[in-house]
């Protein structure tokens, strides 16, 4: 299965600047369906970055955050070739991840 992460890392003097784009429904839990049935909760509760063993950045996430989710972000000290390692798990306990040579 192919990954629900898609990630651009390019470093630039001392700063990366990281793209993300996360595929997933984001369902709230409060959307109907065509049947008037409610769609039931699926969303993603937390989303990490890590680059040489750190974390970067960790995102804790709720139903209020739309569906493929973006996140753009830049950080001091990544190197063109270092990985980037991008994880997230949803509420249904389903997660992915992914690791990216930055550019």
């Amino acid at each position: 299965m192919p990954s629900t992460i898609r990630v651009r890392a390019t470093a630039s003097g001392e700063r990366t600047e990281v793209q993300a784009l996360v595929q997933h429904p984001m369902e709230s839990g409060f959307v109907k369906d065509s049947n008037g049935q409610t769609i039931p909760p699926h969303y993603i509760e937390v989303l990490t970055f890590e680059h040489d063993g750190k974390v970067l950045l960790t995102a804790y996430w709720g139903p209020a955050v739309s569906k493929d989710p973006y996140v753009k972000f830049a950080f001091a000290g990544g190197k063109k070739g270092d990985e980037l390692k991008v994880n997230w798990t949803d509420n249904l306990g389903k997660s992915d991840s992914l690791a990216a040579k930055i550019l």
